[in-house]
């Protein structure tokens, strides 16, 4: 792909995941333009159908989650990397839970949907294991609480949008209960 038609895909995306995050079923593929700066014929050039752009959306947005998981974990200490994590997959999370409603129809996501998320997921696990490894994490705690705990706080700023001290504050709780040194 030459170079301004990559660039041209990656502004496309991330103003997907702005105006979708933002305005739900209501964003349009013409505002998607318009914040990256493009035509629309360059928008469906590179996405066919409003679904092609969702699943690069998600597909983009698990892949950036990714992405900072791993120099996170290879760049700070580890309970560090985990709260960074953490907060930020809460931060993203109500977008992220926009965009798989928008595009899964009764819970059914693309194949390819299912696999970012599993990657993540079990980048999600690695981070978390070396926090647990370092002593600064409760033994028990495992990827499913960590997930239960960000979906939670995601769908309560999805639905109650909260100003970001409280969000933080929010956030700092609940990392309190699962150190090694809580009580």
């Amino acid at each position: 792909m030459r170079h301004d038609a990559r660039q041209n895909r990656e502004r496309i995306l991330a103003a997907a995941e702005s105006v979708f995050g933002e305005q739900g079923a209501a964003g349009s593929t013409e505002e998607v333009a318009r914040r990256a700066e493009v035509g629309i014929a360059t928008v469906f050039r590179h996405f066919p159908t409003k679904a092609d752009l969702l699943e690069a959306t998600l597909l983009a947005h698990f892949a950036d989650l990714s992405g900072r998981a791993e120099s996170l974990s290879a760049d700070r200490d580890p309970f560090d990397a985990l709260r960074e994590l953490i907060r930020v997959m809460i931060e993203r999370g109500a977008t992220k839970l926009t965009l798989v409603s928008l595009l899964g129809t009764d819970g059914q996501v693309p194949p390819s949907v299912r696999t970012a998320s599993h990657n993540l997921r079990g980048t999600v696990d690695a981070v978390l294991a070396r926090a647990r490894d370092a002593g600064a994490v409760r033994p028990a705690v495992t990827v499913d609480e960590i997930y239960l705990l960000i979906r939670g706080l995601s769908q309560i700023t999805a639905s109650e949008p909260t100003d970001a001290e409280t969000l933080g504050r929010a956030i700092d709780i609940v990392l309190a209960g699962i150190r090694a040194d809580s009580t």
